[in-house]
């Protein structure tokens, strides 16, 4: 059937169809916006660049995070999907003396995200093109252009909570979004109203303030941000950061609207406890492919094994683990890279004893580099202080 020779009719029971088989598709709720631009949000954009609070992993063309007509020839109406995943860590392994481990965010637990919600797109397409075949259908999965929140508010499929995530009645924040933008003149849904009220618990939680205001994120002092850099991490972050690998979830942790909150129906996104929790002091000397074997399948890989391994020297300095000593001394010593040479400065500091002040010591004669000596001179003085108050 032609397009113009479709009625709203038709576009309402297909809508209502897909709606019905989202469930088959993988799909845990759908939602259909206008394809109009955001131009709010472009404008609150252009503020959160101005002040600085842009993590750099976004898409720089803000005409294209605003603007569905710059992406797709002839956008009709947006669909928005959402997937959720577990939020507790059943059968968890102990973090002990010796054997301290990290743990990685929620939303690293399972599969990688992207594949997995690029593979429920597809379906979803294959679905649309069997009843529409010229359907053009353009999907994205966060690293697309367009903005997943404002897309997913606009269709209905939650609320945007003060801690800046997509906040559902159904499954709380705890889910994945994706979108699709399509020339489908199909009914969009109504925007559902916010929830958050007066509680500030997520904004009062955040252990940095990355939280300015509510719905309003200084992304680059944002602990998940923090955790995926692959430089150097300042005295006051690091000290924020506890056993945390790779993301935060505190801001979702508090959120009275994930109480209970633990979806378990995708088999793909189950943690494997020792993935999601591992032992620390292992991922030290861990090489490419051995993080490649542990990490591979989860999001939290995808900027390497640096950050991973650095995060886990704040993570035993935290512990103050004594016995990590000569596995961070190692790093000290050994590694070429600096940024984890100055973060196993920083852990030897905080766990202080003889020991470690030796391995500050002996590097101290050795470091070139300008910010690791810097880093030693601070690990030892910190050594000293410890010392001189027993």
């Amino acid at each position: 059937m032609e397009p113009a020779k479709r009625d709203e009719g038709y576009w309402r029971r297909l809508k209502e169809e897909m709606v019905a088989a989202a469930p088959s598709l993988g799909i845990d709720k759908i939602g259909v916006a206008s394809a109009d631009p955001f131009s709010e949000l472009r404008a609150r954009l252009v503020r959160h660049r101005e002040k600085g609070y842009e993590s750099g992993f976004e898409e720089p063309d803000l005409d294209k995070r605003t603007n569905p007509a710059l992406l797709h020839p002839e956008p009709r109406s947006l669909l928005s999907i959402a997937v959720a995943y577990p939020s507790k860590l059943k059968n968890a392994p102990a973090s002990e003396p010796g054997k301290r481990r990290g743990i990685l965010s929620r939303s690293a637990w399972g599969e990688d995200y992207h594949h997995a919600l690029r593979r429920r797109l597809e379906k979803l397409a294959a679905w649309l093109k069997e009843r529409v075949p010229e359907a053009r259908l353009l999907s994205m999965v966060d690293t697309g252009e367009l903005a997943d929140r404002a897309v997913a508010e606009r269709a209905g499929i939650g609320w945007s909570g003060k801690n800046c995530s997509i906040i559902t009645p159904e499954f709380g924040s705890w889910v994945y979004l994706g979108e699709m933008i399509t020339d489908l003149p199909l009914p969009p849904d109504r925007p559902i109203e916010d929830g958050c009220g007066d509680c500030t618990r997520c904004i009062d939680a955040c252990p940095t303030g990355a939280l300015v205001g509510p719905g309003e994120l200084n992304a680059r002092r944002c602990i998940s941000y923090v955790t995926q850099t692959k430089g150097f991490v300042e005295e006051e972050l690091m000290r924020k950061m506890g056993n945390r690998l790779y993301g935060c979830d505190t801001c979702q942790i508090v959120c009275p609207m994930n109480r209970g909150v633990d979806f378990r129906h995708h088999e793909e996104l189950l943690p494997d406890p020792e993935t999601a929790k591992p032992l620390l002091r292992p991922l030290l000397s861990m090489g490419n492919r051995e993080f490649k074997e542990k990490f591979g399948r989860s999001a939290a890989a995808w900027r390497g094994r640096k950050p991973i391994q650095r995060n886990a020297l704040i993570a035993l300095g935290h512990f103050r683990d004594a016995e990590s000593v000569p596995d961070a001394a190692r790093v000290l010593r050994e590694d070429p890279r600096p940024e984890l040479r100055a973060a196993a400065a920083w852990a030897l500091g905080r766990i202080g004893g003889a020991e470690a002040a030796e391995a500050l010591a002996a590097a101290q004669h050795e470091e070139t580099d300008a910010a690791v000596r810097e880093a030693l001179e601070r690990a030892l003085a910190a050594c000293a202080a410890e010392s001189g108050s027993r």
